[in-house]
């Protein structure tokens, strides 16, 4: 599980595919403890899973496999050496949970339709896929590149987020251009409430 907090900005060294999958490895300035083999860690959003790592004289570079799935549902599939990504550990179970729970399971991908800048901020507007809209709520969070955000206001097929300077500054997000695309992670609680109702209908749930 993660936060949305992001921690550290990494450097996409190499795609590398393979059939229906890809190792992928991101180079970090390697301050922090290194991971454990098998460690999970957020990348643009995506958790991902640790499969190897080497100490370089630029930083550490971490490998991680990913599977089709993950290269049909996010844009981690377009990434190419030199891109930037968001990166965030596993949170602990000890700490505080300063963003909202985000599993790193991305739901689906927007793009940037609109920056507009504001007195020490800036709104986003992104696209809205029509099967995520009805999860998107005005006040609620979702998770964009593994960012966590609050909705600011929402439409049939658009919403906008607030940035401050700092998020603008710590994460990838303030270097998107209009059109860029972005990994989305809609808020597991309205998942879960959904499913839960199709149950509590008659006739809900699977035979």
């Amino acid at each position: 599980m993660f936060t949305g907090i992001i921690t550290e900005l990494g450097e996409v060294v190499r795609l590398a595919p393979g059939g229906d999958s890809a190792v992928l490895t991101v180079r970090t300035p390697g301050a922090d403890e290194p991971p454990g083999h098998g460690a999970s860690i957020a990348v643009n959003g995506v958790c991902l899973t640790v499969v190897g790592q080497r100490q370089t004289e630029d930083g550490r570079e971490i490998d991680f496999d990913v599977m089709a799935e993950t290269l049909n549902r996010s844009v981690i599939g377009d990434l190419s050496a030199g891109a930037r990504v968001n990166l965030e550990r596993a949170a602990r179970v000890d700490g505080r949970l300063d963003g909202h729970i985000v599993q790193g399971h991305v739901d689906g991908t927007a793009a940037v339709l609109e920056r507009r800048p504001g007195d020490g901020w800036e709104s986003f507007r992104f696209s809205l896929p029509a099967e995520l809209a009805r999860y998107v709520a005005e006040k609620g969070s979702i998770a964009v590149d593994g960012v966590s955000l609050t909705v600011t206001a929402v439409g049939s097929d658009w919403f906008e987020v607030g940035l401050i300077p700092e998020t603008l500054r710590a994460t990838v997000l303030g270097g998107k251009a209009v059109g860029g695309s972005v990994n989305l992670e809609v808020d597991v609680l309205a998942k879960y409430t959904e499913r839960l109702l199709q149950f509590a209908r008659p006739g809900g749930g699977e035979s």
